[in-house]
């Protein structure tokens, strides 16, 4: 396959840099990706995987730059003072997709990786109705445990504690009766950190009897961004085939 024709720019949104993706043929219905960075603050510009699947896709992608914010409801001054990372992604930058491309829920798919990655499945959790579409790459879901071993500063002072921190991961935020209604994610086995968390998402879903997709066999890297490249494909491809889906359903 030829390099993707489309085009990384970047705008400010309320104050904030986002790096926003056109695909050379965009898809005639709006469909639109809002992704969620990692830890690292990585911009996907950088990823060729992506960027080929998004433009395979005719996928536009919004990627707010938020820093270490864990992409949580909790002040992180860092961030912003007046703002929390979730808010603004749900409010500023949805505004900004609903302006520039008329682009509205359920037109609109969530994607992660790592802490982005739980990141979407949490907000996914919390309004099912706003992201019934998800896919989250090695989602750093329990990351209280980053909070017992005193390395994130950011979580540090978000969360009194590591059971502060549990009491708002994504599995706590399912709901039984309302969920997002197309959910992947997926992990690598040798992902030591954070495939427990993952396995035990998975379990949790399936005693529910929450309808989802997942990969957590696959070896390709472990945690890092050789695995997300190399599963970027199928989680992508996941969220064009549910967003038609949803488009179908309306």
């Amino acid at each position: 396959m030829g390099e993707a024709s489309g085009i990384w720019s970047e705008v400010e949104v309320a104050g904030h840099a986002c790096q926003v993706f056109e695909p050379a043929r965009p898809s005639e219905h709006g469909f639109t990706v809002l992704y969620l960075h990692c830890n690292r603050g990585a911009k996907l510009a950088g990823y060729p995987a992506f960027t080929r699947e998004f433009d395979r896709h005719g996928l536009r992608v919004i990627e707010p730059m938020s820093g270490q914010s864990w992409w949580t409801d909790r002040a992180w001054p860092t961030f912003d003072p007046s703002i929390t990372a979730e808010a603004y992604a749900r409010g500023p930058v949805m505004d900004y997709i609903a302006e520039r491309w008329s682009a509205r829920p359920p037109q609109i798919a969530l994607l992660g990786v790592s802490m982005g990655g739980q990141g979407a499945l949490r907000m996914a959790y919390k309004y099912p109705q706003v992201f019934p579409t998800v896919a989250a790459i090695s989602p750093a879901i329990d990351f209280q445990k980053r909070i017992e071993e005193g390395v994130d500063p950011g979580l540090d002072a978000m969360y009194r504690d590591a059971e502060d921190g549990r009491q708002d991961t994504a599995t706590l935020h399912i709901h039984p009766l309302n969920w997002p209604r197309n959910q992947f994610f997926c992990c690598d086995p040798t992902d030591y950190r954070w495939h427990e968390s993952a396995d035990r998402l998975r379990m949790k879903l399936w005693s529910l009897g929450v309808p989802f997709d997942c990969d957590l066999e696959t070896e390709a890297g472990g945690h890092s961004f050789e695995y997300a490249e190399h599963m970027a494909p199928r989680a992508i491809g996941f969220l064009a085939e549910r967003l038609e889906r949803e488009r179908l359903r309306i």
